[in-house]
C-alpha cells in the first residue's frame, strides 16, 4: 500500500522543471522554486495538503490548478510538491460528483433551484463552451461558486489535520526507534562491560 502511494506520488507531482517551464508561474518561478518551499517539514507539508485540497477543488481548471497551488505555496509557506500533488484528487472522476456537491449545498444555502440534472446533461453531451457559459450565467453560477467554496474550505480543514496527525504519529514511531536502538546499544554495552570485568 505505502509503495503504491508513492508510485501515485511521483506519477503526479510535477517536477522542479516543469513548474519552471510553466508559463503562469514563469515570472515567479525563482521564488516558487526557492529550495524552502520544497522541504517536507511538520508546517509545510500539512499545508501543502490543505492548500492544494482548497484549490484543486476551488478551481476546477485543469492547468490553473497546479499553478495556483504553487503561486500560493509562496505566501502561505507550504510544500509545493505536495500542494501540487493534492490538486490531482480534482480530476474527471472526481469532478462530477465535487460539483454536483456544490450545487446541493449552494442551493441549501441560498436557497436557490440551481439545476443539478442540467448539469450532468451538459457533461453526457460534452456541451460546448457556449452551453457551459450560458449555464454558469444562469442562477446556477453562485450556488456552484458559494457550494465550492465550502466543500473546498472543510476539505483543506480535514486535509490539514489529518496530515498534522499522520505527521506527528510519523514522528512519535521515529522517537519510538530511536529510543528502543539506543536501549539496545546500552544493554549491550552493559553486557559486553560485565563479561569483561567477569573474564578479568
Amino acid at each position: 500500500m505505502k509503495r503504491h502511494l508513492i508510485r501515485i506520488y511521483h506519477d503526479n507531482v510535477p517536477s522542479r522543471e516543469s513548474l519552471e517551464n510553466n508559463r503562469f508561474i514563469r515570472p515567479v518561478a525563482h521564488r516558487v522554486l526557492a529550495p524552502a518551499l520544497w522541504r517536507f517539514t511538520r508546517r509545510s507539508v500539512p499545508r501543502g495538503v490543505a492548500l492544494g485540497l482548497f484549490v484543486g477543488i476551488f478551481l476546477l481548471v485543469p492547468g490553473l490548478q497546479i499553478a495556483g497551488a504553487a503561486l500560493l505555496a509562496l505566501p502561505c509557506r507550504a510544500n509545493v510538491p505536495i500542494a501540487a500533488a493534492m490538486t490531482f484528487l480534482s480530476n474527471p472522476a472526481t469532478t462530477p460528483f465535487l460539483v454536483g456537491l456544490s450545487l446541493y449545498i449552494g442551493n441549501g444555502m441560498l436557497g436557490g433551484t440551481a439545476d443539478i440534472s442540467r448539469f450532468y446533461a451538459l457533461i453526457e453531451t460534452h456541451a460546448s463552451v457556449r452551453q457551459w457559459t450560458g449555464w454558469l450565467l444562469s442562477d446556477a453560477a453562485p450556488a456552484l461558486l458559494t457550494g465550492l467554496f465550502v466543500v473546498s474550505v472543510v476539505s483543506a480543514a480535514v486535509g490539514y489535520l489529518v496530515a498534522s496527525f499522520f505527521w506527528r504519529a510519523r514522528i512519535a514511531t521515529k522517537w519510538k526507534l530511536r529510543a528502543h536502538h539506543r536501549a539496545e546499544a546500552r544493554a549491550a554495552a552493559e553486557a559486553a562491560a560485565k563479561a569483561a570485568c567477569a573474564s578479568a
